[in-house]
């Protein structure tokens, strides 16, 4: 019964593991044009909030250049690709063992 589970875990796990590489290169390209934006974001937020004296608006930008900083979306995004590198490796483990 066990040699089943692996001869069907099998697939999953050379899925997760083409998923997982893709999702990599994908985040690290998209952190990279994100921090750019971001950078954006920032100087827009504090030219509105100190040249324009627009408090809302430069909030909001502020806001959105967190978001796309290293420390927003892009942090999630790797943590979710982590936890998917998690479970193949789990896989990897149970089809080997």
């Amino acid at each position: 019964m066990r040699i089943i589970l692996k001869i069907v875990a099998a697939p999953f796990m050379l899925a997760l593991t083409l998923i997982v590489a893709v999702l990599s290169f994908s985040v690290s390209v998209a952190s990279w044009v994100a921090g750019i934006l971001s950078l954006v974001f920032a100087v827009g937020g504090l030219f509105e909030l100190f040249i324009q004296s627009h408090t809302p608006w430069g909030i909001t930008w502020l806001v959105m250049a967190f978001l796309l900083s290293p420390f927003g979306l892009p942090a999630v995004a790797e943590w979710l690709i982590c936890k998917l590198d998690g479970l193949n490796y789990s896989l990897k483990c149970f089809i080997t063992d």
